[in-house]
């Protein structure tokens, strides 16, 4: 299936609590709360027991968020510093989880200023604000895509190769990153780098190459698609770990994580686009016809790319528990689920192509 440094990823079973000690309820605020990621992270956070203030844009953000008596929303820009002032003052947080950000890496190209902005200056008017409300411990994720082009030779990815970032959002989460260590030497402040790698699973957004698979095959087991899929290059190798693994490896690295370091989460082995592909179809249980896509047969500048894991499982005891598999099955069946519930002739949901 995948190959890496660390051999095979094992099966699902474990969660934080069985490698992470959780401690006693916090009060915790979370930027970006209701993306992909963020979801998984307070629904997580809302079982521990934790208070979680949720950082919005606006009080009336149209978002889908938990109705929980311990979920509370503050509104809040991250490039406004006075009104993160006012949100760090009501939430008082222990803890705060930065996942807020620009994320759309190939549109960066037409908004580069408005990425750097978000990604970059947010960052930096978030930890100032935290300096100035009781210096909470921080987890700021940012991302691996600030590698750029890597060499066979330079795997796997550590927290001590080289970044090279190839586009705006790369630049602006590698800038993101290097506010983190002058931080905790300039205040004292106990924040973390999160450096994830791909992470996939129920919950994810079109753009991306398994939500773009799975809903395409959802359609098709529902009847609202024909059975052919178009695709392009199938034979990079990438780096994919479960989103609830990722947010459990947040968690870990605000109990344990060193202040200042920069921690890379993955799965620690490369898992080629066929399979994913060929796993969702045996998932679907569908027939299809695969067309293959001469504008998207482009060769990957990076055929293959996987990280290390070593430093985060030696700190904290984190490493991935749901198998590769699992994920998939969860992904297809979200959006079977999401397709069933609206319907594509309301026009509320699409697939990817």
């Amino acid at each position: 299936m995948g190959r890496g440094y660390n051999g095979e990823v094992v099966d699902a079973g474990l969660y934080i609590g069985d490698y992470c000690n959780v401690g006693d309820s916090m009060r915790v605020l979370v930027t970006g709360a209701t993306g992909f990621a963020g979801s998984h992270l307070v629904d997580d956070l809302l079982e521990n027991g934790d208070e979680v203030y949720g950082l919005v844009y606006r009080a009336d953000d149209p978002g889908e968020y938990p109705e929980h008596a311990s979920f509370f929303k503050l509104e809040g820009d991250l490039l406004d510093e006075e009104s993160l002032q006012e949100a760090m003052e009501a939430a008082r947080p222990e803890v705060i989880y930065h996942l807020a950000g620009w994320a759309l890496t190939a549109q960066s190209w037409d908004y580069p200023a408005k990425t750097i902005s978000i990604n970059t200056v947010g960052t930096a008017n978030l930890l100032h604000a935290a300096v100035n409300n009781g210096k909470p411990r921080v987890v700021a994720v940012t991302s691996a895509e600030i590698y750029g082009v890597v060499k066979a030779e330079q795997l796997p990815i550590d927290e001590e190769s080289e970044p090279d970032p190839h586009h705006p959002y790369g630049l602006s989460k590698w800038a993101a990153g290097r506010l983190i260590p002058m931080f905790w030497r300039r205040f004292g402040l106990p924040v973390i780098e999160a450096r994830p790698f791909n992470h996939i699973g129920p919950g994810q957004g079109l753009g991306f190459v398994v939500p773009d698979f799975a809903s395409q095959l959802a359609a098709i087991r529902l009847g609202q698609r024909d059975p052919q899929i178009a695709v392009g290059n199938l034979s990079a190798e990438r780096d994919f770990t479960d989103v609830r693994d990722v947010v459990r490896a947040y968690q870990c690295l605000a109990e344990r994580g060193r202040p200042g370091k920069t921690y890379i989460i993955c799965s620690g082995q490369a898992v080629p686009i066929h399979y994913i592909l060929s796993v969702l179809v045996e998932i679907a249980q569908v027939g299809l016809e695969i067309i293959y896509d001469s504008e998207r047969m482009r060769p990957s500048d990076t055929p293959v790319l996987y990280g290390s894991y070593e430093r985060i499982a030696r700190d904290t005891g984190w490493r991935p528990q749901i198998h590769i598999r699992q994920s998939l099955v969860d992904a297809f069946e979200d959006w079977v689920g999401r397709l069933e519930r609206k319907g594509l002739a309301t026009g509320e949901v699409e697939i990817g192509d």
